[in-house]
């Protein structure tokens, strides 16, 4: 059973979200909160697995109580849910420890999914800021940011992994690059996967900025092996 609490300052979306989510049988709404402070205090009151948090909020917006929650509670998973697409948000929300960042324009389906990956460990970018955040941290990656990873992580690599990374760092989503490279997104979600695990990274966003401070964006592959 995955323990979820939703903030969100409109009644309207808090009602419909509890009524809809308590209903899937593995989820369980715990609470609602109308604003950042009151989140704490819930979550003080039953810990939740995962957090659908509203970014403009009164009293205490969702990017600081994500700051506090994820400093007090790191193994809480936090999926900012916003009609905001703004880059600093995107970037605050995401630096302070949020698993995802979806826009409320998103079916039921796609966000029960999210909730699940998320709580099962995966970061959930809406597709269509995907490549807005990935190119927001691969301009980080040039600044003062350092992802490390060990020479013999980098070196078990394939060139057709190698493929893949050009792309994430280039600022691609799934689907784009899927395209790109003629495959299947299921291929590209499962080659991300197996890239991320040898490298040792803990979602695309590092992966990105790995990519641009190697180097490996402006390399040449010839997508054998």
């Amino acid at each position: 059973m995955i323990k979820i609490l939703i903030a969100d300052d409109q009644e309207l979306i808090r009602q419909s979200l509890l009524i809809i989510l308590d209903s899937v049988p593995d989820f369980h709404v715990t609470d609602t909160a109308a604003d950042g402070q009151e989140v704490i205090r819930c979550v003080k009151r039953e810990k939740p697995d995962v957090i659908l948090m509203d970014i403009r909020m009164p009293k205490m917006d969702g990017v600081i109580c994500t700051q506090i929650l994820k400093e007090q509670y790191p193994d809480i998973k936090i999926i900012i849910l916003t009609t905001f697409d703004d880059d600093q948000y995107v970037f605050d929300a995401l630096k302070y420890g949020a698993s995802g960042y979806l826009l409320k324009g998103i079916s039921m389906k796609e966000l029960e999914d999210a909730i699940r990956k998320v709580y099962h460990g995966t970061a959930m970018i809406n597709e269509d800021i995907a490549s807005k955040v990935v190119k927001l941290f691969s301009r980080m990656a040039q600044t003062n940011l350092t992802i490390q990873v060990d020479e013999k992580q980098s070196a078990s690599l394939k060139n057709s992994e190698w493929l893949i990374i050009v792309q994430v760092g280039s600022g691609l989503s799934n689907k784009e690059i899927a395209a790109k490279l003629n495959l299947s997104e299921g291929t590209v979600r499962n080659s991300l996967s197996n890239i991320l695990s040898k490298l040792g990274l803990r979602d695309r966003t590092q992966l990105a900025i790995w990519a641009v401070q190697t180097g490996a964006v402006t390399r040449g592959f010839d997508g054998e092996g």
